[in-house]
């Protein structure tokens, strides 16, 4: 038997000892294992120690659908009585009308600031639904709102038209509706048709690899198709890439494709469009079969069927690391957490930072009334898209753009490993949602940790004429509130990070990881990727994740401030030999209308969201400066027919706009399918309005040109593919926001070298832990 070990945990990073649990273990076990400490009431753990609680000044008003109103909605729809003639979604056929999903709708800001600031009533809250209508007469999908909530005899049913700006609502055409599992079922006949037709031309260039359907057994090929499926609505159609399948399917392409058009509810009207393979085109199978009896099919290169190197495992094949053995370092909240919480409201508080969470099944976690020292900086701050677009010369790369909100990315955010993830110790929130009449719980799925910067907020040393180089030194610890959440949608993790920062400063970090969406590698396209495998090319892509800010700098009167560095030619009288030189100086102005822009050449320009009408002390208008931080990028290509005009919220590095209630989203969780014809055209927010001195959203991109690369083998890494950006006070304050803490050091020497040191009464505290050897608690790994 393993008796606990007692282990001290001191200031700095520690080497645990091996009696941590490895990674893969149940961190509700570990959790367990944690909790077991000596019989000691004195004695107590960083990794163990709950938040404080503290209580949310106003009841959540952006709250998601509690369980019990998600099923009230969820039984209005389908009660006869409100003529929607709907069908259980499990048994649905395209020509049946089915609830999609339920969520809660935004709630609008003009009614929630009366709320918090003013004493008014709490907003009414609605609920959406997406409903596939394919049993009327012209198919479509409908947008729906659904209140006041909780349900009563006053909640109505009523399209949900006024935030969408392409000229049918909430209405988008059956062919740009989501490709969900009965139009995969009803394409898969004609697929299996097809495919069953060439097999032996299949088997032959593929290692005996053929497609029978999906439900037969003799199929050992996989398929996928990205978006966009249609161009306005008007038809539909898939671009099928096969696949070998297994775990790493999205590295294992081949030089197969299938294009078919699968337009309208009757799928005996789908058709093929025709074959490519061999950088060639094949309209029809005759052409494709004699092609290849004619010998011109044959593949240059057989595509691997081990997936072992692109698992992400340990590879003893790289070699040994010196000390690996060991436990690498981890954040611990050494003093104990210094952040409150208030979990039922979502609600957060640290080192003079508030505010509330909410969560959307599409746009994941979302953050609002955000205020430092009891003065709102943001009234939202939220992702509202995150787009890639491919490139190269086959079908699925040359077509590819995702909307990973189509895709409900805010319900792929799923549990967290401790430890790994996050740090040891972190605290961890469910993330909920509506799935059909239940709810999903995703256990786990957000974490927040204090972190050490590993750097110091400020630091100086004042030099002296003494031996000692200095009279006095000042360093002020560096640390931030950091909110985690990951997204694995699809073949990416995408890691979103939102830090509180010390001074004031609020920083947003995006990243991402996973498998490439990769292609069959030609040497003659090196200009689309690199080769990173036997028969793989990494897919050359741009990731843009567009967020939303919309900035109250101590009330919504706010202007955007642009302070462009400029090089003049001057003279001085002070310097007469001099005559004219040149020199920097600001050229300042307001924005005046809503636009979108780029960052200014070698970033020659500053962007301050200001408070016109409020000075600090030395008066200086007060604002936060938007501070482009690491591969702030957007996309591309800016005239693609694939994303023409469905994705203008991605073309430019930042914009901004009058805050209008019927504006809340940059995107339509729908509007992949439509590039030339999209249900929300975000350049249409731009009609001139003034932004000067009024209510304005600041909207912008992070993201990464993906240069892939055979480090991107077996996944991405986080480290390179990262991307961020500072709200940063700018004249917010009279005085940098370090002086109130008391986690510093103060050293003095004097000319004798008699040395003072002050600690402020904040000392070295230790982190008692109790550790036990897993093994015999769990019997093996446990499963998240």
């Amino acid at each position: 038997m393993h008796f606990p070990t007692f282990t001290y945990l001191a200031l700095t990073s520690v080497a645990i000892s091996s009696a941590v649990p490895p990674l893969g273990y149940d961190r509700r076990v570990l959790r367990d294992i944690f909790d077991k400490r000596e019989n000691n009431e004195t004695t107590s753990s960083c990794l163990t120690e709950a938040a404080l609680t503290t209580k949310a000044p106003k009841i959540n008003p952006w709250a998601g659908l509690a369980p019990e109103e998600n099923l009230a909605v969820w039984n209005l729809l389908h009660d006869p009585a409100s003529g929607l003639n709907l069908t259980d979604p499990t048994e649905a056929k395209l020509t049946d009308n089915y609830v999609f999903w339920v969520d809660a709708l935004h709630t609008n800001k003009s009614d929630v600031l009366p709320y918090l600031d003013e004493g008014a009533p709490k907003p009414s809250k609605y609920a959406r639904a997406i409903i596939f209508e394919g049993g009327k007469a012209e198919p479509d999908s409908q947008e729906y709102m659904i209140g006041p909530l909780p349900v009563s005899a006053e909640t109505t049913i009523e399209k949900l038209d006024y935030m969408y700006n392409g000229g049918s609502g909430g209405s988008v055409p059956f062919n740009a509706r989501y490709f969900d599992g009965p139009r995969s079922t009803a394409t898969d006949p004609l697929i299996a048709s097809i495919m069953s037709n060439i097999s032996d031309i299949t088997a032959a260039l593929f290692q005996g690899a053929a497609y029978y359907g999906s439900t037969d057994e003799r199929s050992n090929l996989t398929l996928t198709s990205g978006t966009p499926l249609s161009f306005d609505g008007t038809s539909a159609f898939r671009s099928i890439m096969f696949r070998f399948p297994g775990p790493a399917s999205y590295m294992t392409p081949l030089d197969f494709f299938l294009l078919i058009d699968c337009t309208g509810t009757d799928a005996s009207l789908y058709f093929l469009k025709g074959f490519v393979t061999n950088e060639k085109f094949f309209p029809t199978i005759a052409e494709l079969r004699a092609a290849f009896e004619a010998g011109e099919l044959a593949m240059e290169y057989d595509q691997t069927l081990d997936a072992d190197w692109a698992l992400v495992d340990y590879k003893p094949e790289l070699g040994v690391r010196d000390l690996e053995e060991r436990l690498a370092p981890s954040t611990l909240e050494i003093g104990g957490k210094r952040y409150k919480l208030d979990e039922e409201n979502r609600y957060v508080e640290y080192m003079g930072w508030s505010f509330y969470l909410t969560f959307s099944r599409t746009l994941g976690i979302m953050f609002y009334d955000i205020k430092f020292k009891g003065e709102r900086i943001l009234y939202e701050l939220s992702m509202q898209e995150a787009t890639a677009q491919y490139g190269g010369n086959q079908p699925k790369a040359a077509n590819t753009v995702y909307h990973d909100t189509y895709y409900q990315l805010g319900t792929e955010m799923g549990s967290l490993l401790e430890g790994f993830d996050c740090p040891w110790g972190s605290t961890f929130w469910n993330i909920t949602y509506s799935s059909y009449n239940t709810t999903e719980v995703n256990t786990n799925s957000i974490c927040i940790f204090e972190t050490d910067m590993n750097f110091p907020l400020a630091r100086h040393r004042t030099g002296a004429s003494n031996d000692y180089g200095f009279s006095n030194l000042g360093s002020v610890k560096g640390a931030a509130l950091i909110v985690r959440a990951i997204a694995t949608v699809g073949n990416y993790d995408y890691m979103f990070d939102y830090s509180f920062h010390m001074d004031g400063s609020l920083e947003v970090i995006v990243r991402a990881s996973g498998y490439l969406q990769s292609s069959f590698y030609y040497p003659d396209q090196g200009k689309f990727g690199p080769r990173i495998q036997q028969a793989t090319q990494g897919s050359l892509h741009d990731h843009i994740v567009t967020y939303k800010a919309d900035f109250d700098i101590l009330g919504t009167p706010n202007s955007l401030q642009v302070s462009e560095l400029k090089a003049v030619n001057q003279s001085q009288p002070w310097f007469p030999e001099l005559g004219t030189f040149e020199q920097m100086e600001m050229d300042i102005h307001n924005m005046q209308e809503e636009q979108q822009f780029n960052y200014a050449a070698n970033n020659q320009a500053m962007y301050v969201v200001l408070n016109p009408n409020a000075t600090n002390a030395w008066g200086e208008k007060r604002g936060y400066r938007i501070v482009p931080g690491r591969s702030d990028i957007h996309l591309s290509t800016l005239n693609s027919p694939w994303s023409l005009k469905n994705s203008e919220f991605a073309k430019s590095h930042l914009a901004v706009t009058r805050q209008h209630d019927n504006e809340p989203f940059a995107n339509s969780v729908q509007n992949i399918n439509l590039p030339w014809k999209p249900q929300q055209d975000f350049s249409k927010f731009f009609d001139g309005e003034c932004v000067d001195g009024e209510d304005l959203v600041v909207w912008f991109n992070l993201g990464m040109h993906h240069f892939t690369r055979s480090e991107d083998v077996p996944v991405t890494l986080y480290t390179e593919a990262y991307s961020s950006i500072v709200f940063a006070p700018q004249n917010f304050f009279d005085r940098a926001q370090d002086g109130d803490l008391l986690n510093r050091r103060w050293v003095q020497i004097d000319d004798e070298g008699k040395m003072t040191f002050e600690d402020y009464g904040v000392g070295l505290d230790v982190c008692p832990i109790v550790l036990e050897e897993p093994t015999e608690l769990l019997g093996g790994v446990g499963e998240l």
